[in-house]
């Protein structure tokens, strides 16, 4: 049986689904690296909201995605981007997440690491507000128990006058960090409200700040997670870390080569599309925890043209395609985000995401996602 499917040029096309997910029979702990999924929230689909209203979280099924996540040997990074930090997800939501996930990860004895930002400034902002604004998130997260993330800060980008305000404001959050936390580097590809972050909008020299402050305090310094996706780039500053220092692949287009490595190191991962692809994911680094780097990237490459789909311009929306394949696979009863960011990509996108996944196995149930394929479909109208 087929399902008709719309294209971008306002016709369809018929689609066989596969029938069966794919086998997958690997299990236990990943060795060889260390590799974080960026986790999303699921909404609460009956709460009667706005899209300026706080976000309505469904915290049982929010908690159960990580579960899953967790059960397959991937660590959760915590109110990221990809749980639409700044996107729908204010910071009350964001304390509160991490709250939560925090716990469960120690009941489950599962890894977590949680973002630090500045999003509960809602308006231009002075450094010192900002160093505020980051000292009481930093704070939340430490209580929590959990890893801490410091992530870049669109408050920051608009009050910094140049590199110096970057070693100052990181210098004294690191040397106030109770454990080693990881920086956090996302370009504006993703927000294009951080475009010139660490005093330039030149990479080179925007990369040399970025390292300054590193070396100034390797001792709490855990890794780094690079978003640019620019695969030469990462290389060459993963090449510069001081020993011990880990570099955490933030690169959506690039990813099984990068984590692969060369014989001069290798990327451990924090990546929003292992959202979808977790236990894939899992599958590939096992793989390659026996040695067999070749079947890591017989198991990873088919999945890049699926991320590069979902992660295409404006790449901040690629979280309408994780939640929409979380619905699909039935880790949520419905397709509804916070902030109503489900209306974010067009109905073709999310066909071909479909088409895409299926294709992979991704779904444990074939049939379901099928099913609830057609239900969108007849919303929107498309005969089948």
């Amino acid at each position: 049986m087929t399902i008709r499917l719309p294209a971008p040029d306002g016709t369809t096309r018929a689609y066989a689904p596969r029938t069966e997910p794919l086998a997958l029979s690997a299990t236990g702990p990943l060795t060889s690296r260390t590799v974080f999924s960026a986790a999303h929230v699921v909404a609460d689909p009956y709460a009667d909201t706005t899209p300026d209203s706080p976000a309505a979280v469904d915290w049982d099924a929010t908690l159960a995605f990580r579960r899953h996540l967790w059960s397959h040997g991937l660590g959760v990074a915590e109110a990221m981007d990809t749980a639409q930090r700044g996107m729908g997800l204010d910071w009350a939501g964001a304390a509160e997440l991490i709250r939560r996930s925090a716990a469960e990860a120690r009941a489950v004895g599962g890894r977590i690491a949680c973002g630090v930002g500045t999003d509960q400034l809602t308006g231009p902002a002075t450094l010192a507000e900002i160093r505020t604004a980051y000292e009481e998130q930093l704070a939340v997260v430490e209580e929590s128990g959990a890893r801490a993330v410091l992530m870049a800060s669109r408050a920051l980008a608009a009050a910094a006058k140049g590199p110096e305000d970057y070693l100052d404001l990181y210098g004294h959050l690191l040397r106030q960090a109770g454990d080693p936390v990881i920086l956090h580097w996302l370009g504006p590809m993703f927000d294009p409200a951080l475009d010139g972050y660490w005093g330039s909008p030149d990479l080179d020299a925007a990369t040399e700040t970025f390292l300054d402050v590193i070396a100034a305090h390797p001792d709490k310094v855990d890794g780094i997670k690079v978003s640019l996706l620019d695969a030469r780039r990462e290389v060459a500053l993963r090449r510069r870390l001081p020993e011990g220092v880990r570099c955490y692949t933030g690169d959506d287009f690039h990813y099984p080569e990068l984590i692969a490595g060369d014989e001069q190191g290798f990327s451990h991962a924090l990546l929003g599309v292992f959202d979808p692809l977790g236990p894939l994911a899992a599958e590939a680094v096992r793989t390659l925890d026996t040695g067999d780097t070749d079947g890591f990237r017989e198991i990873l490459d088919p999945t890049v043209a699926l991320s590069r789909h979902l992660f295409q311009p404006p790449t901040r929306f690629y979280k309408t395609g994780v939640v929409f394949l979380a619905w699909l696979a039935g880790h949520q009863d419905h397709f509804t985000m916070v902030g109503g960011l489900q209306s974010a990509r067009s109905l073709p996108h999310l066909a071909r995401a479909y088409e895409l996944a299926d294709g992979l196995g991704l779904f444990p149930d074939p049939a379901r996602a099928e099913s609830r394929m057609r239900s969108l479909l007849t919303v929107y109208g498309v005969p089948q």
